[in-house]
């Protein structure tokens, strides 16, 4: 042989096409399926133009956006404190889209139309695939709507811009643009979850401004243009919206002192902040903190299950789209009945995951026209963020598993993702402050244990583990003295109203099929390793269903 053909050992065989722009909308038939059960469907087109964006041009943009962190510029070249953060060209094209298209804006543009909030989870849900980071500020931005009604002054003023679909990232104060974000500072080093030890106080100007001196030890997303914080005015833990600029035009009291190291998120900028006398205006009561920001909190945790679900998504797409090329033992992966097992598997877990997701949506949407709705998104918001964000790192481990070696390896998507799974579980209160969150409201909020039991009813005699899950939790859910008990046990009740409600909504959605498979492989003995569903389990249907 010829020296140049002898050593010519370099041929690509049997490795997938990378994964070409795509249509994350209109290839996701149980999102489309969902937004339609839940009463969002009227948006299709705003929808499938973001799905089109989100699996193209986003994809792309998300990965340069990872790959170059933001950057702290605590001083300008001549000294002068700024208190900046640089970001790459592709975050701030994340943040235009999103925020164009509706990500923070839209459910409140469309307030009046029932199901607003389900098609804007929608367009959250297919972003977060495209890009997690730039989730933080996009959430609280869609988040803080509510938290700032209870000062209507404030609301006037700022609720137009926060709303709108702008973003300028410009350094210069809020009021002089057309689009503002929003982000959030409650945790101090010496609380964590438990803010009512916070320890920053603020302190009355005489008018009607206070000024705040203390610390945030978790500060996300510093540059957005107001933040929502927690401080101890003299009537106790207050609630206040303090700007990035004084209301003179010069630069709060508001000193970076630095950003995160975080394991993953990369591509949002975490900081840890000090106030030295930052101006804020008070919302809400004085004392009355908690309770005012906790609005916001609600919807920041809706947007916590949300993510996680689009992250299985993501996750599932690229495990199949790996599997279906790859050869191995004389066929392709996706045609091993073990593997197939697996994905199927996979598929199932995400089917349902998004199924609760946008049940909770719904919930959220119709609360404020329908009590028991209300008392469904106060329970389901709490138990969906603890169970779908506990099983979104195991989904995304088990979707590198498929991969093989280069599922562990930065040129594919699989290890930013498999970073970020944890992420949600941790934000906005980790699983024990969501088992006793929902503790909390089945005690003083019976309506809430009422319109769990209600929304399974419809499922009675569907299948005979549901039925018997449901029977534990009719028991479970009377009065009980023994509270240490209740805590102890209360992962375990968690888990299955989760899973009961997951269960239910597939029965529900006409998926008698993929409902039996799931009680079938989820409601018994269950090990909670993915590939175990039972011979007669639809792998076929859900391997069709999960992506054309």
């Amino acid at each position: 042989m010829e020296s140049r053909t002898r050593f010519d050992t370099h041929r690509v065989e049997n490795q997938p096409l990378p994964l070409e722009p795509y249509d994350a909308w209109a290839t996701d038939l149980p999102l489309r399926e969902a937004v339609g059960r839940e009463g969002g469907d009227w948006a299709t087109a705003e929808l499938a133009a973001y799905g089109r964006l989100a699996g193209g041009e986003l994809m792309e943009l998300g990965r340069l956006a990872n790959e170059n962190r933001p950057r702290f510029r605590p001083f300008d070249r001549y000294g002068r404190r700024v208190d900046e953060v640089e970001f790459h060209p592709a975050y701030h094209r994340l943040m235009e889209a999103a925020i164009s298209h509706g990500v923070t804006g839209f459910a409140w543009r469309h307030a009046d139309q029932a199901g607003a909030h389900v098609a804007r989870a929608a367009l959250m849900y297919l972003h977060y695939q495209a890009d997690q980071g730039t989730a933080c500020p996009l959430t609280m931005t869609y988040a803080c709507v509510p938290s700032l009604r209870a000062e209507p002054i404030l609301a006037r003023e700022w609720l137009p811009r926060v709303v709108a679909p702008h973003y300028d990232p410009a350094q210069r104060p809020a009021w002089e643009k057309a689009g503002n974000t929003l982000g959030m500072g409650m945790t101090e080093k010496q609380g964590g979850s438990d803010v009512r030890a916070n320890s920053t106080v603020a302190t009355p100007t005489g008018d009607g401004m206070y000024a705040l001196v203390g610390h945030k030890w978790f500060f996300s997303a510093p540059m957005c243009d107001a933040f929502l914080v927690l401080a101890q005015a003299p009537g106790g833990l207050t609630c206040f919206l303090l700007p990035r600029f004084a209301p003179d035009g010069s630069r709060n009291g508001l000193r970076l002192q630095r950003l995160k190291d975080k394991l993953g998120d990369w591509s949002n900028a975490s900081s840890e902040v000090e106030f030295q006398d930052a101006l804020a205006w008070r919302v809400g009561e004085e004392g009355r903190g908690v309770a005012t920001v906790l609005q916001m909190v609600a919807l920041t945790r809706l947007d916590c299950l949300l993510g996680s679900a689009a992250l299985m998504r993501q996750a599932l797409v690229q495990a199949l789209h790996h599997c279906r090329q790859r050869r191995a033992f004389g066929k392709p992966l996706a045609e091993q009945p073990l593997m197939r097992n697996v994905l199927a598997d996979l598929a199932l877990e995400s089917e349902a995951a998004t199924a609760l997701a946008f049940r909770v949506a719904r919930a959220v949407d119709a609360g404020g026209r329908d009590p028991s709705e209300a008392a469904l998104a106060r329970l389901g918001t709490a138990l969906g963020k603890y169970w779908v964000c506990k099983r979104a790192p195991a989904f995304v481990n088990e979707a590198q598993e498929c991969l093989g070696g280069i599922g562990y390896v930065e040129d594919t998507p699989m290890p930013r993702l498999y970073r970020q799974a944890p992420l949600n579980s941790i934000w906005e209160g980790s699983g024990n402050i969501q088992c006793l969150d929902v503790l909390r409201a089945l005690q003083r909020e019976p309506e809430c244990g009422r319109a769990l039991l209600a929304e399974l009813e419809p499922a009675r005699g569907a299948h005979p583990q549901l039925d018997a899950m449901t029977a534990r939790l009719r028991e479970a859910l009377q009065p009980c003295g023994d509270r240490e008990a209740q805590e102890a046990g209360a992962r375990r009740l968690v888990g299955r109203m989760a899973l009961a409600l997951q269960a239910t909504l597939l029965f529900r959605a006409g998926r008698a099929d993929l409902a039996a498979a799931f009680c079938d492989s989820r409601l018994g003995e269950a090990t909670g390793v993915y590939g175990m569903l039972p011979a007669e389990a639809p792998i076929a249907t859900l391997l069709e269903r999960a992506l054309p």
